[in-house]
């Protein structure tokens, strides 16, 4: 004898017999920088210690993910003039999700190694994994003297801001930020 179930029975059995689907895992800083990884193409924009003017440079930047959930290689070349030529910065970020933080070792020719350790300030992931900000503070040298640095990186899709603000005090009152430099870059292909 065939017994008939009522549909709504019916669609009840079938869904209790289907596994959960899984919620994605929220984006992390270090998933946001790994997923940078490829060629980027741009300018390199900095303000002249003396004139306080902008100057503008071509810049092309490859980003290697690690494979470590955790670290990137950043190799930026651009044309620094008849005396500088070509330079070569190459930069390991490694990011310490327990600790909110990104250490970076840095390279470039005739230049001591730069290091150091900044803060994850703010990470706020958008849509999907190539939308996100995330800004990081740490008190470095730059130019002739202490300051507190903040970097802000805006990725939203195939493009990537990222704009260094130096604070030669305490970095926490209006307008005590100045800008120093940023990247305005397009990802290749």
């Amino acid at each position: 004898m065939i017994t008939r179930m009522p549909l709504a029975a019916m669609a009840a059995t079938i869904l209790a017999s289907v596994p959960a689907l899984a919620a994605p895992a929220p984006l992390t800083a270090a998933d946001a920088l790994a997923g940078t990884q490829g060629e980027w193409h741009g300018i390199l924009q900095y303000r002249d210690y003396q004139s306080d003017g902008w100057e503008s440079l071509p810049v092309r930047i490859v980003i290697a993910d690690q494979g470590d959930d955790a670290t990137t290689v950043r190799t930026a070349r651009f044309d620094d003039g008849p005396k500088a030529g070509i330079v070569v910065i190459t930069t390991v970020t490694m990011v310490d999700a327990a600790h909110s933080t990104a250490r970076y070792a840095g390279a470039r020719r005739g230049r001591p190694l730069d290091q150091g350790e900044a803060r994850i300030t703010r990470f706020v992931a958008g849509a999907d994994a190539s939308h996100w900000t995330m800004v990081t503070e740490e008190r470095r040298q730059d130019g002739d003297g202490l300051a507190l640095v903040r970097e802000t990186t805006v990725r939203d899709g195939d493009r990537m801001i990222t704009t260094k603000d130096v604070s030669t005090g305490t970095g926490t009152g209006a307008g005590s930020w100045k800008p120093r430099n940023r990247t305005v870059l397009e990802q290749a292909g």
